[in-house]
């Protein structure tokens, strides 16, 4: 396993130190979001007993390209490192344009940390223009560059500049910026992302405005033709690549915004997949999209292993799947970390804490077999077992995200969150569908006065109204957060798809690259 293999030796020593040029200036803006689409998908779906067939899709990367000089093995959440590459080998000139000999280039990459509960996941986007510190790493010859400084981040898969580039060195790169053992690496490329989007039947995205040809390629001279219109829609393959490419036209301009466009794609195909089942029948065409164009490190390099890491993931629902960006700031035309706020984050991420401050560490299953301890007020509830769908009916914002966190306090599964059809709603109704009827009241034990009703449709649904607005919040159970309030406010995979798609105004920042 990549995470935990174990190197002889030091790892400069005996070979020649070389010094890795920078990548060459790209003419187009290639993004590999294929890589949080395809892992985050496997993981959260539980369905691992189907990659028995997947065995001759997977490809594995060396593992003696791991340093020897690494953070300690932790006994909290794996960490997973991926990659989405933009990488013109094996038919993927055809989707991203360029030269198919061209060099192996990262576009997009993130950490996804699993907290040991099983129940809730951070992935933290790492912008590609981040400078960092990017340790010695080896080259296809066999010998070790010497250590680089204030170097942008997306450089440290393209040491030694092959065509499959250098996922090692990248690994590398983010335990050095972390703290954090990267216990497995995943990359993905614009082939396995555009199958996958087509494997599901589309996703659900949303345009902050119309966009046209120049936004994707900003070398044409006119606007071209209408790629998107503005608002809500579904797409897949080459269309799905698009999306997540624009990064011209909407906002600053800047990768920073395309990183937020990104993690919502990832959330709304995580609800697809939901929505559709986790069946052999739509799981299969997933994973085995998926794994086509996947790379993994010897430690996901099999059926089998894949079969145990997916299993242990099946608990993860949307309101506890977060995205967040290392906290950032421009410098120039690259991006600097905002110390000593990103040092809060990762030091969170080792300590098993969520981002608003409960501790997921194994010892609350231990204890008490839930993720967050009841209310004292309230202990007679016990929600395990039960799920609900909470909608907010009223106009206050952030209602039934409060609602969702006291009724996992609880014990409740909350499956989704979001808004109410009608906005004025007074009274908190739980409708029930057939034989639920317990259930639905013993919901009803954390909403006083709530009504309780019955559906013709499966399932229990909480439609929040100005009555809950009034109660007074749930008292606090953990210590208070050592994490950024920016950081906290996190998106979760079940947001409004439309909502905080961009940063900045519509001004590309002095001496930004295109």
């Amino acid at each position: 396993m990549a995470g935990s293999q174990k190197v002889s030796g030091q790892r400069q020593a005996g070979g020649r130190a070389v010094a890795a040029g920078p990548p060459r200036k790209r003419s187009r803006v290639k993004i590999g979001i294929v890589i949080s689409v395809s892992l985050l998908v496997l993981l959260t779906s539980g369905a691992g007993w189907i990659y028995i067939q997947l065995d001759g899709n997977i490809a594995t990367f060396g593992a003696d390209g791991i340093s020897g000089d690494r953070p300690p093995a932790s006994s909290n959440g794996p960490n997973v490192l991926v990659i989405g590459t933009d990488a013109r080998t094996g038919g993927n000139s055809a989707l991203g344009g360029g030269n198919k000999n061209d060099i192996g280039r990262s576009d997009t990459a993130f950490l996804l940390h699993v907290y040991a509960d099983r129940k809730h996941a951070v992935a933290v986007s790492i912008p590609r223009d981040t400078l960092v510190g990017i340790p010695a790493c080896k080259l296809p010859d066999g010998s070790w560059t010497s250590p680089q400084s204030n170097t942008m981040f997306n450089a440290a898969y393209s040491v030694g500049r092959s065509a499959k580039g250098n996922p090692a060195c990248t690994q590398n790169t983010v335990e050095r910026l972390s703290g954090l053992r990267v216990d497995h690496t995943v990359v993905v490329d614009f082939k396995g992302f555009a199958k996958v989007t087509e494997a599901v039947g589309g996703v659900q995205v949303c345009l902050p405005q119309d966009i046209y040809q120049r936004d994707v390629n900003p070398h044409l001279t006119t606007r071209g033709a209408q790629i998107f219109a503005k608002g809500p829609q579904t797409v897949s393959g080459q269309k799905a690549l698009d999306y997540v490419r624009i990064r011209h036209g909407i906002g600053d301009g800047s990768d920073m915004g395309r990183i937020k466009r990104q993690q919502a794609f990832v959330a709304s195909l995580l609800k697809k997949v939901k929505s559709d089942g986790l069946t052999p029948t739509s799981l299969l065409p997933l994973a085995n999209a998926a794994t086509q164009s996947l790379t993994v490190d010897p430690g996901l390099g099999s059926a089998d292993k894949l079969i145990s890491f997916a299993m242990s993931m099946k608990n993860i629902d949307l309101h506890n799947t977060k995205f967040v960006t290392l906290p950032w700031r421009y410098q120039g035309a690259r991006v600097a970390i905002v110390r000593p706020d990103a040092e809060a984050l990762w030091a969170a991420l080792k300590a098993d804490r969520t981002l608003d401050g409960q501790d997921a560490g194994t010892h609350h299953d231990e204890q008490a077999g839930d993720s967050s301890p009841s209310p004292s007020t309230m202990e007679s509830v016990s929600g395990t077992g039960i799920s609900v769908a909470v909608y907010n009916g009223t106009t206050v914002a952030g209602l039934a995200a409060r609602a969702a966190d006291v009724l996992g306090q609880h014990g409740f599964t909350v499956t989704s969150t979001g808004m109410a059809m009608v906005r004025t709603q007074s009274r908190t109704v739980i409708e029930y569908g057939p034989g639920q009827k317990g259930q639905a009241e013993k919901a009803a034990q954390v909403f006083p006065g709530a009504e309780v009703t019955t559906a013709a449709t499966p399932g229990i649904k909480i439609i929040l109204g100005k009555s809950y607005t009034a109660a007074p919040a749930a008292p606090a159970f953990v210590e208070p957060s050592m994490v950024p309030s920016s950081i906290a406010g996190a998106r979760s995979a079940d947001d409004d798809l439309c909502s905080n798609l961009s940063y900045g105004s519509v001004r590309v920042p002095p001496a930004r690259r295109t």
